[in-house]
């Protein structure tokens, strides 16, 4: 199936020094190495942000909203309401309502496997031609700390991608995912659900430390043949992908990887043995984790800086709960 990115487009909350936050341990995000974050304003939700990456993709890629033959929202976060379709409300306030709508909720790798996604669905509809992919991100505070719940610094935005069949640029080659649903209790919110309905006051998610030890029942060991596990699973599903596309690991010119700590880049060009330039760090010290957006991101930063040019092979590499792990590759 050949389809590529006519457009890029983004939308991201009022950018923040990490210093800002309250509460937040300094040296924490000292050695975390962020330079700034992005915070919604209050009454912007997950949906609004969708809404203004999509309608900025689809005006730079000369696309009508009424063009489209699918529309798909990945998220990571919860949207403004439960028992509600985000990815059809977004396809209605974007005016695409001949569009199909598909909701991609498998956390920071939706922005990744949306890309399968949309090769599927255009493998199994001929007449399809144009999709929007939308990754949004919006933190709930009620719930999640910006800090303390994960590994990275929480970040409000949206990133969108026009896809067109048979577009020569930006061409999607490949997507690989590796699932392992050992861990998929490791993210969860304990209340909430139809196990233990909310009752009293909102729960909030505990901190990551806190989860680790809760988790593992204390055991260090497993907890850390865990962290190996993370790396690693990344490594091997970029090599599968690579493989797929009958292209060297090293022959990458960027490695795209979702916007978590210094600590977490150095890891992962070791791990895959490339240098650390060669990745999105400088854009993720930037802006914060935008959730499944962070690649998007990256990549419309990149290329309207310059960065790449046609010919180059651009991976996009996520890690997401459940838990997962995806790599796409493009040609730009």
């Amino acid at each position: 199936m050949e389809l590529g990115i006519v457009a890029l487009g983004q939308a991201l909350g009022a950018p923040c020094e990490p210093g800002t936050l309250a509460g937040a341990d300094p040296a924490k995000l000292r050695t975390w190495g962020y330079r700034r974050f992005h915070r919604a304003d209050d009454g912007v939700g997950l949906t609004d942000l969708a809404v203004r990456a999509g309608e900025a993709a689809l005006r730079r890629a000369g696309v009508t909203a009424a063009e489209l033959d699918l529309v798909v929202l990945a998220m990571t976060d919860i949207a403004e309401y439960l028992y509600w379709d985000p990815a059809a409300a977004l396809q209605h306030r974007l005016g695409a309502d001949r569009a199909e709508a598909l909701l991609l909720a498998q956390a920071c790798g939706g922005g990744v496997t949306a890309f399968d996604t949309v090769a599927g669905r255009f493998a199994t509809h001929p007449g399809h031609r144009t999709a929007l992919v939308v990754a949004a991100n919006r933190i709930v505070e009620a719930y999640w700390d910006r800090v303390e719940t994960g590994t990275s610094l929480g970040s409000d935005g949206a990133a969108a991608a026009v896809l067109r069949r048979d577009h020569p640029d930006c061409r999607w080659l490949v997507t690989e995912t590796i699932s392992d649903g050992r861990n998929a209790g490791f993210m969860r919110m304990e209340t909430g659900g139809g196990a233990r309905p909310f009752s009293g006051a909102p729960p909030r998610i505990a901190p990551l430390v806190d989860r680790m030890d809760t988790f593992f029942d204390g055991d260090g060991r497993a907890a850390l043949a865990f962290a190996d596990q993370l790396t690693a699973r990344t490594r091997e599903v970029v090599g599968r992908a690579c493989e797929r596309a009958g292209v060297p690991v090293d022959a990458l010119e960027r490695t795209l990887y979702l916007h978590d700590n210094l600590g977490a880049f150095e890891a992962l060009a070791k791990e895959l043995g490339i240098p650390l330039d060669r990745t999105n760090v400088e854009q993720a010290m930037a802006h914060g984790h935008c959730g499944p957006a962070d690649q998007l991101i990256s990549l419309e930063r990149l290329l309207s800086g310059g960065e790449l040019v046609p010919g180059d092979v651009v991976a996009l590499v996520s890690m997401s709960s459940g838990m997962h792990w995806a790599c796409t590759l493009l040609r730009i």
